[in-house]
């Protein structure tokens, strides 16, 4: 309803202006109000005329202000559909009223009535009224009183006008809806590539539009509408010409307006002339006819026609009917192009020639309008070459500028025209001009037009090739180049056509216009046109053109500094070589032409890789120079001056060109990968080209030349590995081209280009053997079934021994050593990176190394084996079965060469890891050959991979395993017995570490593998290996040299020759064979130490076990000192380690015993140290070998050993006799002795041997002088007969069987008398030994069952009797101190034993404990009287020495009278009182001297008297806290007895001396003496039964008894005359003291109770 109320304001504002002076058309406005008001919409109003009819009636008014009202209210009713057809004429007849009309305004609303009218349904129908619609406009537009807005108003009018009648046409005539042509003139993008691209999507669109509505067939009937449309394009082609349009009835219109609606007509209704017949022939008859007439340049152009502008739309609307009517216009199209080219060669205004050239551009940039040209005329034979034509003309616009003054002016304003269009800012030259600035520019726009127009023309070809590819008449260059010998496809021939004809004219003109330029945009705009052509060329296959552009390319890519001279003469484009590679001697820079152009010759490479084949020479020889560029320190590029977009500009700005130059060229080979394997192939041929033309220049020439071209052979094998490592996925193919090549480099004279080549090689290797296919082929043999992987094995065993041959060919194949050790190092990494995988190609592995092993030269067989420590080390697993023995027998190669001694023994350790390796096949046998701890023979058939079993077990599926058991079963009895055979032919060598080494492998395999061999191997290995390597040993040992050799010689000095210096052990072969030997030994004592159990099972060992003992005997006996002690310990360690586990039998056993005691019995052939240690060695192993097998010896083995013992005692006695003199300590071999001894106790199944053992130590103890006597006596027996421990045996024996009587005493009795002794000669002069000897002895004595000690008790006190009367002849000895020691122990601990359990035990008679006793009397009686408290005569002790000797005097003194006589033993009476007596001689020794004598007695003597004195007082008094028993009441009787007389004996002894004094002092000792009596006399006091025994009358005896007080001293009774005597003394202490006794005396006889008055 909106409309509505506008209309009604209008309404009332018309009769607001009419109400004064047009009443009736106030009248008429309020009449259509109140109508109005009864309509409701649009159609209602149509249907009513009252309502326009007001609108009218203001118009005619010809107002002004009601015409405007009119008109806006007539535009709103039309264009709301509000008014009725009918109406139209009259509408427009008041639209011709006020046209004449001279307001602007209402002539320019009058136009815009009449578009509205055009817009909607009053669209004319008839001519009538579109010719009076059109003619008002046309009025208006010629009007010369119309003003500018007006005309301006009238002509846009008519331009939509015209092409609203065109639509309807279209419409009508129901063709294709839409702008179908370029729409005008192309706006041009910023660059060529762009127009082409908007050009083809134009094209395509109206094309595909016609075909897609099947409007194909033309039509030559016409609607009305059509026939309107074709009326006025016949009147403005008239019109156009110059003529008078009869239809529209205008006279004349500017031609120039005419044709621009022509044009407009001709560029946006394409199909109307296409499809319409009667408009086709108005354009082939009129419009082509009057274009062909303006365009007409050979007379003077006058007037309008003669306009740039008329020139231009002539030009345009030609343009638009070759572009959009040369299918159908072949003839008149084919006159426009060679009117247009004919254009360009004539004298003609510039501008007039740039507009021509621009119109040939666009041809040239729209690839549709191109195709369809070439189609419809170079392709046709009977039609002129018109593009070729085109292009020739551009081209000449191009090379015009070298003959240009301005030239250099010239090229520098079209690289500035390029810059700016790369901007965004469009030249434009409207008029011809004289300015020498704007002709300058004007030519450079030409330039910059023809340019545009070459390139155009390329990005066409490229356009159309790829469009070829699109729809599958080309294979994309992606693909593989598949030849052909000719192309059907439409668009492909076409393509090729084009570049046939066309390339060489391009390519002069656009390297001359490169050549001349600088600017950043031309270089990079013709660099695409480059880039788009080559690989239109590539796809295409038009070698020529191709290898043409890209030799012009490579031209502009390296700029060195003699170029600038060779600008003037021009370079070919022809050129197939880059001059790029001139030797370069001074720096070289890179301009932004040259990077750019290098990075277009990349884009060209990238893109055209398939197809390149043999045109890759051209590039790799520029990018060779691009590679020694970047390399070289001389080398620069410029910087960018200004900020043009560029291919990588914007990813670039962080890095230098040359980093991105380089990345590039990298780039290029490792997209290699997406090459197909023929464009591979083809690269690698040309790269090996390369590498060969300048391998033939290394040789002659010098200098910066050969420089040069060892850069490029660089270049060359740089990018072969780096096609190989992106090519690893398929490298079969490429494998041998590359390795081939770099062979050939390996054999090269020049050492750079073979040290190039080995390190090629070396990464080429690893790069494909560390590659995932190679992995997936490794996992796929362990994975795949039967069938696949037959065929995958296949396929692995090529690639693999491919990979690996080349380097045993490269070994063997030259004689150079480096080459050969850098194959032999190129192997080294293969091993140590990828060992693991190979499988197949092992074998040549091996056969190279093992005749590298042969090599004279040290540093070959270093490397050699090397690379076999890595197989051995860790490439075991890897190794097929069928191939290990290959491998043991290159290691004995190794082991057995002499250029390197470490080699030998490094490789000879490798035999030992292969024995590993190869038993741990051995692991996986039968249950019931592990248990056993041998494996059956016939069950140690494994695979030798069964460690690598395990560990795959896990991760592989069990058809794996199964597979591996089936196929790599070996025998390892062989693999094992092929090592063992090596090393026991190594250990023969005559190099001492070689075979030493080889022995100790031998026996250390042996030793940790031998639980896993059988017992057939085991018989092998002893018989074939074992026994052959101790007796070879032997013999060598024996029987080689003792001559000493110098070592080897170092040089000289003094005219003398210096050699090396050799350690004296070690100096002699036959030393060295000792050493050999003494290794044997020590692998038989391992062997013997982990396998004896199972040995002593095998056949026949029994014989060998008794040749080993020989050979082991002779060794001690005869063999150095070293040899000695390895075969004892041989000998020992069997015994150590199987006797205490009961699994050494016991002839074996007693076999090693015979060998001892014959060892013993025969002295060694060497020097006393040398056998004192042998000796030592073999007392060890007896004493091990007895605490080992204790439980296995009886009787007659446990005598042998003591006589054994006895031997090397007796031995070492008489050839050390005046060792301890010497030395003063005990010989080495009685050490030895003293050690083991502790540890032959006899067993409890032995125990008889107690006796024979310890009479057996006590031979070694001093002897009385009659023992001695018989001794020396046996001696001499012994000397005659052989020395054999038999004897000694046999008498043992007799012992123990009580045939032979043994004295219990072998010193006589001593004698009563004082100071008497037996006479104690030593059996051994050898107190030392005899002191070490008696604690042992003791030791042993107290392990001694309790009967078998009661045997020997008093031969053994005895002894320590006899060592104790030592002091006398060696008083500065320890032995009489230690058998003092060792009486008082067991006196205490074992003696009062024996006696007080004699009672109770059966087992000891009383005859047995008088003997004991006797014995122990007999030690007291001669050691305290005979030795004790005695002056003895000593130089060296010092007084600590000699107090200690006291205090061991008071010790034996008061064990005596505390331990024994106070204890309750069972020793006869007449033993106590010799015990006793014993003291009494001791405590006599004062008073029995003289008082002269007496002065010169030693303090400690008189001490020990006075300390014996002490004892018998004790023994007789009665101690309240002691024990009173049977044996104490009898010593205390004898001891009364004793005392007292020794009391009495001092009293008078005093009494004398006093006397015989006179009036000088007594000594103090005497003083001393009688003082120390009296007191302890008065402190006495005595049990009642010892009182019994006093010598008292009867009466006074009984008085005592009946007397009830303890503490009585009758004793005192006994010596009251004495005392009595005393009391005459001058001394008044002893008178003091005696009279104390009387009163004591007085108080025994009750005395003191008697009162004399009483």
């Amino acid at each position: 309803m909106a409309l509505m109320a506008v209309l009604e304001s209008d309404l009332r504002a018309l009769s607001a202006e009419a109400r004064r002076r047009y009443p009736a058309v106030k009248d008429g406005a309020e009449h259509a109000i109140l109508k109005l008001r009864s309509l409701s919409s649009p159609s209602e109003i149509a249907d009513n005329e009252d309502i326009l009819r007001i609108f009218l009636m203001a118009c005619e008014v010809r107002t002004v202000k009601l015409s405007v009202i009119g008109l806006s209210c007539l535009q709103k009713l039309i264009s709301h559909d509000a008014v009725a057809p009918s109406a139209l004429k009259e509408i427009l007849s008041t639209l011709k009223t006020h046209a004449e009309m001279a307001d602007e305004s209402v002539q320019l609303k009058t136009l815009q009535t009449i578009l509205i009218i055009f817009q909607s349904r009053l669209h004319p129908e008839n001519e009538a009224n579109m010719a009076q619609a059109l003619h008002i406009c046309l009025r208006l537009l010629e009007n010369n009183r119309s003003s500018d807005s007006v005309r301006n108003t009238a002509a846009a009018t008519i331009r939509q006008a015209v092409a609203l009648i065109f639509d309807h046409v279209v419409h009508v005539e129901s063709l294709p809806v839409g702008k179908f042509g370029s729409g005008g003139h192309i706006s041009r993008s910023s660059s060529v590539t762009g127009d082409v691209n908007r050009s083809i999507n134009n094209s395509e669109s109206w094309e595909h539009e016609i075909v897609s509505r099947g409007q194909s067939l033309m039509r030559e009937t016409l609607t009305n509408a059509g026939k309107l449309g074709l009326r006025l394009l016949e009147d403005l082609t008239a019109l156009a010409a110059g003529g008078s349009a009869i239809w529209l009835h205008v006279n004349s219109l500017q031609r120039i307006f005419a044709l621009d609606i022509l044009e407009f007509i001709l560029s946006n209704y394409v199909v109307i002339f296409k499809v319409l017949v009667p408009y086709e022939q108005v354009l082939r008859h009129q419009i082509c006819s009057l274009l062909m007439t303006s365009l007409r340049t050979n007379a003077e152009l006058e007037g309008e026609a003669g306009e740039p502008s008329f020139r231009r739309l002539v030009l345009r609307s030609v343009a638009h009917i070759i572009r959009l009517y040369s299918a159908s216009l072949i003839t008149e199209c084919e006159v426009f192009l060679s009117m247009l080219v004919k254009v360009t060669s004539l004298d003609l205004p510039l501008w007039h020639r740039i507009l021509v050239l621009e119109i040939l551009r666009g041809f040239c940039v729209e690839a549709r309008t191109l195709r369809t040209l070439f189609q419809n005329f170079d392709m046709h034979p009977k039609n002129t070459n018109v593009v070729e034509g085109m292009v020739k003309a551009l081209a000449r616009v191009v090379s015009n500028v070298q003959v240009q003054e301005t030239s250099e002016e010239s090229l520098a304003a079209v690289a500035g025209m390029f810059s700016s269009k790369a901007k965004g800012i469009e030249w434009i030259l409207d008029n011809d001009a004289s300015n020498a600035a704007v002709l300058v520019a004007s030519e450079a726009h030409a330039i910059t037009v023809a340019v545009e127009g070459l390139l155009g023309v390329i990005f066409t070809v490229a356009t159309l090739t790829d469009e070829a590819v699109d729809v599958g008449e080309l294979d994309s260059p992606r693909y593989e180049y598949d030849p052909v010998e000719r192309y059907s496809g439409k668009t492909t021939v076409l393509c090729i056509a084009m570049v046939d004809s066309l390339w060489l004219t391009i390519l002069d003109a656009l390297s001359l216009i490169l050549s001349r330029s600088q600017g950043e945009a031309i270089v990079l705009e013709i660099l695409k046109g480059y880039q788009a052509f080559t690989q239109a060329c590539g796809v295409l296959h038009a070698v020529e053109p191709l290898n043409s552009f890209l030799a012009s390319l490579c031209k502009f890519t390296i700029n060195f500094p003699n170029e600038a001279e060779k600008r003037s003469a021009g370079l070919s484009p022809g050129s197939k070589r880059s001059e790029a590679l001139v030797e370069q001697r001074d720096s070289i820079v890179l301009t932004q032409k040259n990077v750019q152009a290098l990075r277009t010759l990349f884009n060209v490479a990238h893109r055209l890789h398939n197809v390149l084949g043999p045109s890759w020479v051209l590039v790799l020889e520029t990018l060779a120079a691009l590679d020694r560029t970047i390399h070289s320190p001389h080398a620069t590029t410029q910087e960018v001056s200004m900020p043009v977009p560029k291919l990588t500009r914007e990813s670039s700005g962080q890095y230098s060109d040359f980093s991105i130059l380089s990345s590039l060229n990298s780039q290029l080979f490792e997209s290699s990968a997406m090459m197909h394997i023929s464009a591979v192939k083809s690269l690698l041929s040309a790269l090996c080209q390369l590498s060969h033309q300048c391998m033939l220049g290394t040789s002659s020439g010098v200098g910066l030349a050969v420089s040069q071209k060892i850069g490029s052979i660089t270049f060359s094998v740089e990018r072969m590995i780096s096609i190989l490592v992106n090519n690893l996925h398929r490298v079969e193919p490429l494998w041998d081209h590359v390795v081939g090549h770099f062979l050939e480099l390996a054999d090269n004279p020049n050492q750079h280009l073979r040290n190039m080549a080995l390190d090629a090689l070396d990464q080429s290797i690893c790069a494909v053997l560390g590659s995932e296919q190679f992995q997936d082929y490794v996992s796929s043999r362990l994975q795949e079934t039967s069938h696949e992987m037959e065929a995958g094995d296949s396929q692995l065993k090529l690639l693999e021994c491919s990979v690996i041959s080349p380097l045993r060919v490269l070994y063997s194949s030259t004689q150079s050593i480096d080459v050969r050790a850098g194959s032999l190092k190129i192997l080294l990494h293969v091993l140590e990176r990828h060992g693991e995988k190979l499988h197949y190609s092992w074998l040549n592995i091996l056969e190279m190394l093992r005749s590298v092993a042969d090599a004279s030269e040290k540093d070959l067989v270093t490397l050699g084996f090397q690379n076999l420590r890595v197989i051995m080390n860790d490439g075991l697993t890897s190794i097929p079965a069928d191939c290990l023995h290959v491998c043991v027998d290159v290691t004995g190669a190794y082991s057995a060469q002499k250029t390197e001694l470490n080699i030998s023994l490094t490789a000879i350790g490798l035999l030992w890891t292969t024995t590993d390796f190869i038993v741990k096949g051995l692991l996986h046998g039968p249950t019931e050959g592990k248990e056993t701890g041998f494996h059956d023979e016939h069950s140690v058939m494994k695979q030798i991979n069964g460690d690598l079993g395990e560990t795959l077990s896990s991760e592989l599926p069990d058809k794996v395993n199964d597979r591996a058991a089936t196929i790599n079963i070996i025998d390892c009895d062989k693999l094992l017995f092929s090592v063992f055979s090596l090393l026991q032919t190594l250990g023969a060598d005559d190099r001492p570490e070689v075979r030493n080494a080889a022995v100790r492998t031998l026996f250390q395999t042996l030793g940790s593998h031998g639980q896993k061999l059988s017992k057939s191997m085991w018989e092998d290995c002893l018989w074939n290996y074992v026994f052959p390597a101790v007796d070879r040993a032997s013999h060598m040992a024996a029987t080689s040299s003792k001559d000493e050799w110098q070592g080897k010689e170092l040089g000289t000095r003094g005219g003398k020759a210096v050699h090396m210096l050799i350690h004296h052990s070690r100096n002699t072969v036959q030393k060295q064979w000792d050493e050999t030997l003494v290794l044997v030994l020590g692998g038989i004592a391992r062997l013997l130490r982990s396998f004896f159990p199972l040995l002593s099972d095998l056949s026949n060992f029994w014989s060998g076990w008794e040749s080993l003992l020989l050979l082991l005997r002779n060794s001690i006996l005869n063999g150095s000192k070293e040899v000695a002690i390895a075969a004892i310990n041989c000998l020992q360690t069997t015994v150590h380690s199987h006797c205490s586990k009961g699994n050494l039998p016991l002839p074996y056993l007693n076999s090693i015993l015979d060998v001892y005691g014959h060892i013993l019995q025969k002295s060694p052939n060497y020097n006393d140290n040398a056998a004192s240690k042998v000796k030592q060695e073999i007392l060890h192993g007896l004493g091990e070998l007895y605490v080992q097998a204790q439980k296995m010896f009886d009787a007659k083995m446990f005598s042998q050993l003591l006589g054994t013992i006895d031997l090397a005692v007796k031995e070492a006695t008489l050839t050390n006799d005046n060792f301890e003199t010497e030395f003063g300590h005990v010989p080495p071999v009685l050490r030895t002795i003293l050690e083991i001894l502790p540890l032959l106790c006899p067993t409890e199944y032995i125990s008889s041997m107690w006796p024979i053992l310890l009479r057996e130590l006590l031979q070694y103890l001093p002897k009385s002088y009659s023992s001695l006597q018989k001794e020396e006596a046996d001696a001499r027996q012994a000397s005659i007969t052989d020395k054999s421990p038999d004897n000694n045996i046999r008498k043992q024996n007799e012992i123990l069987n009580g045939t032979a009587s043994v004295s219990p005493k072998k010193a006589g009795d001593p004698s009563q008398g004082s100071g008497s002794s037996t006479t104690i000669v030593a059996g051994i002069p050898s107190y030392l030994f005899a002191e070490k000897l008696v604690p042992v002895l003791l030791d042993l004595l107290l392990k001694a069952p309790t009967i078998e000690k009661h045997i020997v008790f008093p031969e053994i006190i005895q002894t320590l009797g006899r060592c104790m009367t030592t002091r006398r002849d060696n008083p500065d000895g320890s032995l009489w101190r230690v058998a003092v020691e060792g009486f008082n122990r067991i006196i205490v601990d074992d003696v009062s034993g024996f006696t007080l359990n004699c009672g109770t035990d059966s087992k000891i008679s009383k005859t047995a404990s008088m003997r004991i006793w006797k014995e122990v009397a007999d030690v007291y009686e001669i050691f305290l009287v005979g030795y004790c408290g005695r002056a003895i005569p000593s130089n060296s002790l010092s007084s600590e020495a000699l107090r200690a000797d006291e205090a061991l005097e008071m010790t034996i003194l008061n064990i005596l009278g505390d331990k024994i006589l106070k204890s309750p033993i069972d020793a006869p009476s007449e033993i106590l009182q010799r015990l006793v007596l014993t003291m009494d001689r001791c405590a006599s020794r004062t008073c029995s001297l003289p008082v002269e004598t007496v002065e010169l007695m030693p303090l400690h003597c008189s001490r020990f008297s006075l300390a014996c004195l002490r004892t018998l007082f004790s023994l007789s008094s009665c101690d309240e806290a002691s024990d009173w028993n049977m044996t104490r009441c009898e010593v205390s009787k004898i001891s009364i007895v004793v005392l007292l007389t020794r009391c009495e004996d001092i009293f008078k002894r005093f009494l004398i001396d006093e006397n015989d004094l006179g009036e000088r002092p007594l000594p103090t000792t005497r003083l001393e003496e009688i003082i120390y009596a009296l007191q302890e006399l008065a402190n006495l006091i005595i049990h009642s039964e010892t009182a019994s025994v006093l010598p008292l009358h009867p009466y006074l005896r009984s008085g005592l008894s009946d007397d009830e007080d303890h503490e009585k001293r009758p004793h005192l009774l006994a010596l009251f005359p004495s005392f009595c005597e005393l009391i005459i003394t001058r001394e008044a202490r002893v008178r003091e003291l005696v009279q104390v006794l009387m009163r004591h005396i007085t108080r025994e006889l009750a005395l003191e109770k008697v009162n004399i008055a009483s």
